[in-house]
């Protein structure tokens, strides 16, 4: 092995090293945001209407070092949205508040007065860290399984068609080719508009995931039946077949591993094409509805100018998770690319 391929393997491993450790972190996000998120996701704080993050602070006007803490703050202009700090008492930012990882906690049972806002608050005083955690809950529960449907469908269809004869192969992928000429966004919202707006959360992810299931099947279906009709030729599979194996044997031991990198490659390329179609439907007001948080939904906030040139990184905190997320797949399905390319 040369110097340079094994210096292109030890930077395709670094960097699906670093794609497995971000998706690892949004799932454990996704799997703990209700121990992770610091209040209620639906409580509103009315008296907190966009409310910049919260400013913690570790010496007091002394300089003496404390434990972090904040102050409390309230509104002084409604209008152009000021806030100001009530320096009367500190508050220390505790551990394990109330069943939640951090947070404030309630002086001899009343609620606390300063409330932790890492993210701040949206128009309805909600505290944006809150929803954004349990938006990605929801992205990362309905993309993935839908885009698994989507390539086991895809798989199963395929390999079918790459076995057939030539008439039912000409039909199969007649019907591939003309689901994959359908404009996807527009079939999953044509789809979407034959169902109630309002669903509960879990109906509206199983909706979703069946969607993206029966709209996202036809390019891995026309990949896998490509690769099966080429592989079943080789010399491997010739002989394989002349020791008397069956055919289903043959495909699910010889054929179906040696062509897994590619069908991988098509599958990272499905997923985050699925995770932005369900961001599109929520911004587009057809997807989750409010309450609910959604990546799509608390995007549409960004439309607020003011909000956008005060505090864009706020604002845009959704679309960030997106972009970590879509890199995180694009880093482990680049070294499959490339044994990909390799191999074919």
């Amino acid at each position: 092995m040369n110097k340079g391929l094994r210096k292109s393997l030890a930077i395709g491993s670094r960097a699906q090293i670093a794609g497995g450790t971000i998706l690892a972190a949004f799932y454990l996000v996704a799997i703990f945001a209700g121990f992770l998120a610091p209040y209620d996701y639906r409580e509103q704080t009315r008296l907190e209407p966009s409310a910049p993050p919260s400013t913690i602070r570790m010496r007091d006007a002394s300089g003496d070092w404390r434990r972090p803490y904040i102050y409390a703050r309230r509104l002084v202009d409604a209008r152009n949205l000021v806030y100001e700090d009530d320096l009367s008492a500190r508050y220390p930012i505790e551990l394990f508040v109330n069943g939640r990882l951090f947070g404030i906690a309630s002086a001899d049972g009343e609620a606390s007065p300063a409330k932790l806002r890492l993210l701040g608050t949206d128009n309805l005083g909600r505290d944006r860290l809150s929803r954004l955690l349990h938006a990605i809950r929801f992205s990362l529960f309905v993309s993935p399984i839908g885009t698994v449907l989507a390539c086991l469908i895809g798989i199963i269809f395929g390999s079918i068609s790459g076995y057939a004869t030539k008439s039912i192969d000409a039909v199969m992928m007649g019907i591939a080719d003309t689901v994959i000429s359908l404009p996807t966004l527009i079939l999953i919202l044509a789809a979407r508009a034959a169902f109630p707006l309002e669903l509960p959360p879990i109906t509206a992810a199983i909706l979703l995931i069946m969607i993206f299931a029966l709209t996202g099947w036809a390019e891995m279906a026309r990949l896998t039946r490509g690769l099966v009709a080429s592989t079943r030729k080789r010399e491997y599979i010739v002989a394989a077949r002349a020791i008397g194996l069956g055919e289903a044997r043959i495909l699910f031991r010889h054929i179906l591993p040696n062509i897994a990198s590619p069908l991988l490659v098509q599958a990272t390329l499905l997923l985050p094409a699925f995770l932005l179609a369900e961001v599109a439907l929520s911004f587009l007001g057809v997807g989750l509805q409010e309450p609910e948080p959604s990546l799509g939904n608390m995007l549409s906030g960004a439309s607020d100018l003011t909000l956008l040139r005060n505090a864009p990184i706020l604002l845009l905190s959704p679309a960030i998770a997106i972009f970590l997320f879509v890199l995180g797949v694009r880093l482990i399905g680049g070294r499959s690319d490339r044994s990909a390319h390799r191999g074919w």
